[in-house]
């Protein structure tokens, strides 16, 4: 049964610069106007701000600047059922919570938000700063019944996904570092970090994670990260609406999912790759634990391993590794 709350929105957004009668709304609800005024008080609770005009109805003239799970999902076009979304203002790793709800026998696909992670990690087990300033910190669970061996492009493919969405929702060109960062000129603003639990022959829990830099003002990330990342506030020159980005990215994730499950992504992806690769053509070095190895880029093969063309021009493939732009 879809929240009140949530119908209630629906129609405001639909509607956003008009109002919207009450007598409509009570309509949609099955309730009397009583009803709906005490379902609008628990929005103004959160944070909403609605006008109020005798005869015409409500507007809503403000909306919460923050994550709020209810405005992502009446921005979510998943109309024919309610996605199941954990919204916590605080949380170790969004990762770790959706294992341990998975673990506990949660129905997927859900996904885990967070305001901020006390304990948020990328790959190779790196810090992920994860401060409560505006960014977004999500996890997507699933339980996809796959053979392993299906999953070496999962990754990538999500990554290039999500690079065309930021694409037309910020009207930027970003770009994708193999095998899981997020660029914009040379900077990073994004992450993601894949972990499965495998049964038998079989993928039985497998966990999307996603750290977006919204929002955040560039005084609040760390020294260390001023010169190498950026946000997408930052990168467009305002800031972005964080609840319908993230309504976006959610819509995006669970379709790609979906025709990856399928196998249905085979078709696009080498377009996509190619598209979003930041580092074909450029020299690079791949670092394999003491292993260096250096030479050019030139993309990835299907099952999504690195292709570096060293200085006898023949191409090796990699599985694995820490790639930096340029020889060192």
């Amino acid at each position: 049964m879809i929240a009140p709350e949530l119908v209630i929105l629906r129609e405001l957004l639909a509607h956003e610069s008009a109002f919207v009668s009450g007598n409509l709304l009570a309509g949609k609800l099955g309730m009397s106007r009583v009803g709906v005024w005490m379902h609008m008080g628990r929005l103004r609770a959160q944070g909403f701000v609605f006008e109020a005009v005798r005869s015409r109805g409500y507007r809503l003239i403000r909306r919460p600047a923050g994550l709020n799970p209810l405005l992502v999902q009446a921005h979510l076009k998943l109309r024919t059922r309610q996605l199941d979304i954990l919204c916590l203002p605080e949380v170790d790793s969004t990762n770790d919570e959706a294992e341990r709800q998975l673990a506990a026998g949660r129905a997927a696909p859900f996904v885990v938000l967070a305001r901020r992670q006390t304990l948020g990690r990328g790959r190779l087990g790196r810090v992920w700063h994860s401060e409560d300033n505006g960014n977004l910190y999500a996890s997507f669970a699933f339980r996809p019944q796959l053979e392993p061996g299906r999953m070496q492009t999962f990754t990538l493919w999500m990554g290039v996904n999500l690079c065309e969405l930021v694409a037309n929702f910020c009207q930027i060109q970003p770009g994708i570092k193999w095998p899981n960062d997020l660029y914009f000129k040379n900077r990073k603003f994004g992450g993601m970090l894949t972990e499965a639990r495998i049964d038998s022959d079989q993928i039985r829990d497998l966990v999307f994670g996603l750290g977006l830099n919204v929002n955040s003002p560039a005084a609040a990330l760390p020294p260390e990260l001023d010169r190498h990342a950026t946000t997408l506030a930052g990168s467009t020159g305002h800031p972005q609406d964080l609840n319908r980005l993230t309504a976006a990215i959610i819509g995006r994730v669970l379709s790609a999912y979906e025709r990856f499950v399928e196998d249905g992504h085979r078709s696009t992806f080498a377009d996509l790759w190619n598209r979003f690769d930041i580092l074909r053509g450029r020299p690079v070095t791949l670092l394999q634990g003491a292993r260096r190895i250096t030479g050019i880029a030139g993309g990835v093969d299907d099952e999504g391993s690195l292709l570096i063309r060293g200085e006898h021009g023949r191409p090796q493939r990699f599985h694995a590794g820490e790639v930096t732009l340029g020889k060192s």
